[in-house]
């Protein structure tokens, strides 16, 4: 098991960006923010139970929870030394009311539409008895560049995944099926130091690996396959994202095409990455090999994402996201080809935006394994 110590976060002053934030957003009479998702709530406060509202106020912040998660708050704020209070609800009733207390005489409201549905938005509405304006999203811009204790806790996600794969790989030749892979790899990724997986685990195997996001299934890997492996952990609720594939015995020459345009593509991707690089020309850099190499139109998804608190965060590594990366950004590099009926090939890595490139936290082997099928008796 990988045991490794990290540094504290520091969520003091975070509530201190916010209100900068608001002021920059030009929507007059907005003094406060509300911010139900619970993972912007985690990044403000250390909060990490499953159910509360959050107020950022002009001087200190207000955490709604119920009856379960009273102590918990309380001794996560003790703990993270977030200038934020805690009000109680211990029935919706209750609920209602601390809402409607705590923000009294503060305006208007600022809320993130991202974080809400229709639904919740009226019912929150008709709670706070109070006018909610919209504001471009805040926190989400905020958490885009880590700091070194986040990064940290990235790191032991990807070492941890490192590791499990490492221990597996050996595994696809012995005729098991991409759910025993997946089985195994969350277990090993567990044992290696991570809390969680960070998302469903992807094992897709022969025509399978043409689906780019495939759930497992009782098929069990052959010669003539390209098993595409997607797996991430989770370390104090930070993720790891990464993606290998491998090519089992003698597969068809446009298989090991694939994977060869493929790998170029991602190592010139890698490449790109820096700060005041935009987001959308690292995209351009490994779709234009791609379409080069004539498999543009089996290229299907962008090249990256921002990964964090979630797994899929600011910033977007695609067309259209004309923003520039900026250092301690933590991004992902994952083109892919995939072809119907044959199989797929995506090489991932997860690395952090630095000035002058880039520094990859994913460290498993990339290059092309053909790896032999085990006869079986």
């Amino acid at each position: 098991m990988t045991t490794q110590t990290v540094s504290t976060l520091i969520i003091t002053g975070r509530d201190v960006a916010v209100r900068q934030e608001l002021k920059k957003s030009g929507v007059a009479n907005i003094k406060s923010l509300l911010v139900t998702d619970l993972n912007n709530i985690r990044w403000l406060t250390g909060f990490t139970g499953s159910a509360g509202t959050l107020i950022v106020r002009p001087d200190d912040m207000i955490l709604v929870v119920d009856g379960r998660y009273g102590d918990q708050a309380r001794e996560q704020l003790k703990t993270s030394e977030a200038n934020c209070n805690v009000i109680e609800g211990r029935s919706a009733a209750a609920l209602r009311e601390a809402l409607a207390q705590s923000t009294k005489n503060l305006g208007s409201i600022g809320f993130d539409a991202g974080e809400m549905t229709v639904s919740q938005y009226e019912s929150m509405k008709d709670q706070l008895s109070i006018e909610l304006q919209k504001v471009a999203p805040v926190i989400p811009k905020l958490r885009r560049k880590k700091t070194e204790p986040e990064i940290q806790r990235m790191q032991l996600a990807a070492l941890a995944t490192d590791k499990a794969l490492e221990e597996v790989v050996p595994m696809l030749v012995m005729g098991l099926t991409e759910r025993d892979i997946r089985d195994e790899l969350d277990y090993r990724m567990r044992r290696h130091g991570a809390e969680f997986t960070s998302y469903d685990t992807i094992v897709a195997s022969g025509p399978n690996a043409a689906r780019p996001h495939h759930r497992p299934v009782a098929r069990q890997i052959v010669t003539g396959d390209s098993v595409v492996i997607d797996v991430g952990g989770l370390v104090d609720g930070y993720h790891s994202d990464m993606t290998r594939t491998y090519l089992i015995g003698d597969v068809d020459p446009v298989l090991s095409e694939m994977h060869e345009v493929v790998s170029q593509s991602q190592l010139l991707g890698l490449a790109h990455v820096r700060a005041g690089v935009l987001a959308q020309d690292v995209d351009k850099t490994c779709r234009d090999y791609i379409v080069d190499a004539g498999f543009g139109s089996e290229f299907t998804h962008s090249t990256g994402h921002g990964v964090g608190l979630q797994i899929h965060e600011m910033p977007w590594v695609r067309t259209g996201f004309a923003e520039p990366l900026e250092v301690g950004e933590v991004v992902t590099v994952e083109p892919g080809v995939y072809r119907e009926g044959l199989g797929g090939v995506r090489i991932e890595d997860l690395v952090v935006v630095t000035q002058s490139g880039c520094r990859i936290l994913t460290k498993s082997k990339k290059d092309r394994q053909c790896l032999q099928l085990q006869p079986t008796t």
